[in-house]
């Protein structure tokens, strides 16, 4: 009598299959694009909100500094203990349960008049958010073949959120003048419970499932964490401390900055998504460069320290127009050439069992920790200058330096070889 013995999930699998690219990318594009508005929406309506709940004025700096940083400190926190204790979970319902969190909690703002209620409810979308990041890792390592993992990277954490920040001020920007702020969260929440949930529970697939997820008997024991305990990880997340606080330096003051150079109304709108349209344009052909000519680590260099040279031009420049184009360009460079590539070094250096945790562990440091001191940092030196552009040109002076952390951490992380 001959013994069963259990398929492998490749075997199991159905030959014709939708593809990953769309199915799982597409799917968690859109997923990520929702989620970019419900981060922005704040950014948008603080001119009013601040009026409503009493800290325009002079405590308008530090306050609304305090409420645009308090999603990071969540979201920070949640990425690190939230990669670290979801590494055995299935990632599918994590996403899901944490949009659906999120989404109640920007829904919830719309009805309160109080500065709490909404420092809490931020708190909580950045909690959700950063559970939900490591998982996006995850999702990427185990559906596609390390050859694209930049690719894939652009699709799953990189297109969503940039076309959100190219496009959505457009979409923002009206329903917060015609309709308000409370209208404006209302239906930021709603899309995600409404849209978002469903499709995620339809569409999205088991880890297990993968071609390159986890196989049914794992050759060697789970690695420990203190595994990451190494020069070149730390090197990588230092780069990416410097990268945080490029992308949400910029990302959290946009719209007050373009107001402040005199772009007003619609033309404050189209002004606020310059540097991400930008951004969105150059990422197909550098994803393309990245993978098809490994050249993944200077592109990534490049990409931080071109812009930080652009960014510490900004004093030379008087003009508006002159001002907000240092600032695209700096942006959309990093932006298209960086942030994808970052991940898929990442991805491609660490134990396929650790991605998830190294994930949040350099999200939580890099964006939460360095997302929040950029935020007030650049909110500070509008305090104190007068110009936002005075802390941009600071983050330039910072992100040279993460240019030459990364190539070191490439360098030191490519002597090793992953496990699986």
């Amino acid at each position: 009598m001959k013994t069963m013995q259990k398929a492998s999930p490749a075997a199991v699998r159905p030959l014709a299959q939708s593809s990953p690219w769309i199915s799982l990318g597409g799917t968690l594009l859109v997923g990520l694009f929702v989620a970019q508005l419900d981060r922005s929406n704040l950014s948008v309506v603080l001119p009013q909100l601040s009026k409503d709940m009493g800290f325009a004025g002079d405590p308008f700096p530090v306050t609304s500094s305090l409420v645009l940083t308090t999603f990071l400190v969540g979201y920070g926190l949640a990425n690190i203990l939230g990669g670290v204790l979801t590494r055995n979970v299935d990632p599918k319902p994590i996403v899901t349960w944490c949009f659906a969190l999120w989404s109640l909690a920007t829904i919830a703002v719309s009805f309160s008049n109080s500065l709490l209620v909404l420092l809490a409810c931020r708190f909580v979308l950045g909690v959700a958010e950063g559970l939900y990041w490591p998982q996006q890792s995850r999702f990427a390592r185990a559906w596609f073949a390390p050859a694209h993992l930049t690719k894939a990277n652009s699709v799953i954490q990189y297109y969503g959120q940039f076309i959100a920040l190219s496009v959505g001020f457009f979409i923002l920007t009206p329903i917060y003048d015609y309709f308000g702020w409370r209208t404006l969260f209302f239906l930021s929440g709603l899309v995600g419970l409404v849209v978002i949930v469903p499709l995620f529970s339809a569409v999205l697939r088991r880890e297990s499932e993968a071609p390159y997820g986890a196989p049914f008997v794992e050759p060697t024991p789970p690695p420990k964490i203190s595994a990451l305990a190494e020069p070149g990880f730390a090197l990588l997340v230092f780069s990416f401390v410097t990268q945080g606080m490029l992308f949400w330096g910029i990302t959290l003051w946009i719209p007050l900055t373009v107001r402040s150079l005199g772009f007003t109304g619609w033309g404050q709108a189209a002004a606020s998504a310059v540097p991400f349209l930008v951004a969105v344009l150059l990422a197909p052909p550098m994803a393309a460069i990245s993978d098809r000519g490994g050249r993944r680590v200077t592109v990534a260099c490049l990409g931080l320290l071109g812009p930080g040279i652009l960014l510490l031009l900004l004093p030379l420049v008087s003009d508006g127009y002159g001002k907000l184009l240092l600032i695209s360009l700096a942006l959309g460079w990093y932006g298209s050439s960086t942030i994808a590539n970052t991940w898929a070094i990442l991805q491609q250096s660490i134990d396929r069992r650790l991605v998830g945790t190294a994930s949040g562990i350099m999200n939580g440091i890099g964006a939460g920790g360095g997302g929040t001191l950029a935020g007030f940092l650049v909110g500070l030196s509008n305090q104190w200058t007068g110009s936002y552009t005075g802390g941009f040109f600071v983050l330039g002076g910072v992100v040279v330096l993460g240019s030459a952390a990364l190539l070191a951490a490439a360098r030191l992380l490519a002597a090793k070889v992953p496990t699986t």
